[in-house]
Parts: C-alpha cells; structure tokens; sequence
C-alpha cells in the first residue's frame, strides 16, 4: 500500500510538470521572444546581486529612486526601465550620515514592478 502511495505521488507531480510545460507550448499565447529574452537578461543580471556586496556591486545594475529612504534602508530602480526595483538594507560601514559606496549589503528583495516616483 505504501508503494502505491509513492507511486501515486509521482505520478500526479509528472502530470503536473507535463501539463505544465503543455500549457507554455500553447499555440493561443503569444510570446514576445524578444520581450521573453530581455526579461531573462535582466533576471539574471539582478540575480548576480547578493548580500555581502557592497552599494558600490548594486549601483553597477541599479541606480537609486527618489523618495524617502534611510542609509540602512533603500529602494533602488533598475538602470534600463525605473519600473523594475529591489529594496535593499545595507550594514554602514562607518559612523556617517551620508551613504557610502563600501556599506555592504544585507539583504536584497526579489524584484518587483511599480511605476516610479518622482520627487
């Protein structure tokens, strides 16, 4: 009975790719290719960004929005389309007010869409 279990299981998450990958090949959706590459360029390139760089390795692919922020705290847009954004939370480096481009990252937000602010 166990082994039927487990073979139930497998059977339903096979299923469940297939018809997935089904769904993707559907003739009926129409899929900018070239819109469906540049969003994986920019997936990747935000993917290279981890806790432990510096503000200095963010400002390569993001640059800063306006609004409010803090140097510990900050929403970034990315350089090629200000509605794509991450917020990040920084450790200081030193005492100061002003950021400084060696603070390191702590964490960094899965990307995500908005329309910009403006200030």
């Amino acid at each position: 009975m166990r082994r039927f279990g487990l073979v139930a299981v497998l059977l339903i998450t096979t299923l469940g790719v297939l018809a997935q990958e089904v769904e993707i090949d559907r003739p009926d959706l129409k899929i900018d290719r070239e819109h469906t590459q540049w969003i994986d360029h920019v997936m990747r390139s935000i993917a290279t960004l981890k806790p432990g760089m510096t503000r200095r390795d963010l400002l390569r692919v993001f640059t800063t929005e306006g609004g409010i922020f803090t140097r510990k705290k900050q929403r970034y847009v990315y350089r090629h389309c200000p509605y794509i954004k991450v917020e990040v939370d920084f450790s200081p480096l030193d005492a100061a007010q002003e950021p400084n481009p060696d603070d390191q990252v702590v964490k960094i937000t899965q990307p995500f869409l908005e329309y910009s602010i403006m200030d």
